[in-house]
């Protein structure tokens, strides 16, 4: 096996992942610079998703090919927490008590698990301590804190100033029946003593001074934008303002805000016109889909799949592996079916033609499996190689978890049915196979079909057979189980498999169809040769003694 640990660049070659294509053109179009700034962000008004996740590990991406390219690189992340809490999602405790807060700063919302400072900390909680597990570390803004502290005051103020220019830019993109009617103002007031938003703007005097009342409370006030923790800009122009406050070079946007005319062609017109800044480099990310898990994913509406859920059943790598090898404007499905055991051998496949244990068709692909594979890899070294110093320990997912089911769901007596063999893993591989068997054992026990799912009989246990394969099952016992050592592999068993049946005049599937009962009370199973194989064979003989 060529361990070969060519260094990241070198494995760019003429092949380029979108992610480089992308780190190319932030560079083209924004010129050398001391950093480069990359952003992210959403409202955490519910469970933050997979799908928002894909918009996170997009910026990783690209990231990571700035700093590959020896750049450095600023990547911020923002928790828009300031925002209105509008709706509580159905996935929610204490529905009722929620209520009582729509209309006030997300972060305002007590958390209803009671573990954290607000709701929106509980959310913003539940994220941080995962994106470490898949090799994410940005920078985190937290937009409740900074529009508290008064940093976007000159923001706001200029956004005042050019009232009638914002106005102009936002019915551009609108249709007549949509067009901005009467008095407007590009901020909204929190109210001082009710928290709502709830509030209209009566005016402002040119300079520093916002007057305002509240609709719910009843209360008005005149506050100075210098000093006031209630006023913010609305989203259309927040947007674009913080691009030019943070100097961001680059954010993605999903497709329906940069659908033509949609929120990302307002915000660039805003952040030329109004905050004398070019919109960063941007594209568009698809939606994701799942296979295996009912319902549509959506915060508002608590139907999510999160990183969690991902996580228990893919490793980290694999997981950055879904991303890193698709297109972000490409819709995707993330199965927790069956489809979740060909995810884990293309996966395998790539990483074999990374480390040329298998020839890949040709250069180009050698070279693209190389990136992928590298930018699915959690431990990052910008300045050396970005995959481990040894090729992990590979075992096909199917058959892990039929090693985990064989040994009742006990991850470390399946694994050193792996270690006491002369082809098992090395101790330093033995963590990354542990993190998969975890994986393993999560699926088969709570996403697969109950056709994959089995569990082998106690001594004794006997199953309902005619004669004719009670006999059938003794041989298999005395003639093939018995001596199951001198089978050097899958083939020449299944051979005597085979020989036992013809013996006993019995169709192969037959036989099959009888030792699955007799060993796991079904009628399938997985390939009977391998499966004796992977079995104990005192274990064998005590299930079938009595036949």
């Amino acid at each position: 096996m060529d361990t070969n640990n060519e260094s990241p660049s070198a494995a760019h070659g003429a092949v380029a992942h979108w992610a480089d294509e992308t780190a190319a053109k932030i560079i083209r179009e924004k010129g050398e610079k001391e950093q480069y700034t990359c952003a992210s962000g959403i409202t955490p008004s519910g469970t933050v998703h997979i799908g928002n996740f894909r918009e996170i590990i997009s910026v990783d991406l690209v990231v990571r090919s700035l700093r590959d390219l020896g750049k450095k690189v600023r990547f911020i992340y923002s928790w828009d927490d300031y925002d209105v809490f509008r709706k509580v999602p159905k996935n929610m405790p204490k529905q009722e008590e929620l209520e009582k807060f729509l209309r006030f700063p997300i972060t305002m919302v007590p958390d209803p698990w009671d573990r954290d400072t607000s709701y929106a900390r509980h959310h913003e909680v539940d994220v941080e301590t995962m994106l470490p597990e898949v090799g994410i570390r940005p920078e985190y803004l937290y937009q409740a804190e900074r529009y508290r502290a008064s940093r976007y005051a000159e923001g706001i103020r200029k956004a005042l100033e050019h009232r009638d220019t914002l106005k102009t830019i936002l019915d551009k993109f609108r249709d007549e029946d949509h067009k901005i009617q009467g008095e407007w103002w590009p901020v909204s007031v929190f109210c001082d003593h009710c928290n709502r938003d709830d509030t209209d703007i009566d005016g402002w005097d040119g300079d520093w001074g916002l007057s305002y009342h509240c609709n719910s409370c009843g209360h008005s006030d005149t506050v100075d934008i210098r000093k006031a923790a209630g006023v913010k800009l609305g989203w259309r122009i927040d947007w674009p303002m913080r691009w030019e406050h943070e100097q961001v070079d680059f954010e993605p946007a999903g497709k329906d805000h940069h659908s033509q005319g949609g929120s990302f062609d307002t915000a660039r017109h805003v952040s030329k016109e109004v905050y004398n800044w070019e919109a960063p480099v941007t594209f568009r990310y698809d939606f994701i889909g799942t296979k295996g898990i009912p319902g549509k994913m959506s915060s508002s509406s608590g139907v999510v799949v999160d990183l969690k859920d991902v996580l228990r059943v893919y490793t980290p790598e694999l997981t950055r592996y879904l991303f890193a090898g698709t297109r972000p404007n490409t819709e995707f499905t993330i199965s927790f079916d069956l489809d979740v055991i060909k995810i884990y051998e293309d996966y395998d496949r790539l990483e074999r033609i990374a480390w040329k244990a298998e020839e890949a068709k040709d250069e180009a692909a050698y070279r693209k499996a190389r990136r992928i594979y590298e930018l699915s890899q959690v431990d990052w070294n910008p300045k050396g190689p970005s995959v481990p110093p040894l090729m992990p320990y590979q075992i096909p997912f199917r058959h892990l978890c039929n090693l985990i089911q064989i040994a009742d769901g006990n991850i470390d007596q399946a694994i050193s049915s792996l270690t006491s063999s002369d082809n098992g893993p090395k101790p330093e591989q033995l963590p990354g196979l542990k993190a998969r068997a975890e994986r393993a054992k999560y699926w088969a026990e709570n996403c697969a079909p109950e056709e994959f799912r089995f569990r082998l009989r106690a001594p004794g246990e006997q199953a309902t057979l005619s004669d004719a394969e009670a006999g059938a099952i003794q041989d298999l016992r005395d003639k093939v189980i018995a001596g199951i050592a001198q089978y050097a592999d899958d083939k020449s068993c299944a051979e005597a498999i085979y020989k036992v049946a013809e013996d006993h005049s019995l169709d192969g599937k037959a036989l099959f169809r009888a030792a699955y009962q007799a060993l796991i009370g079904k009628d399938q199973g997985p390939r009977l040769a391998n499966f004796l194989r992977s079995i104990n064979r005192e274990r064998l003989l005590g299930i079938l003694e009595k036949y």
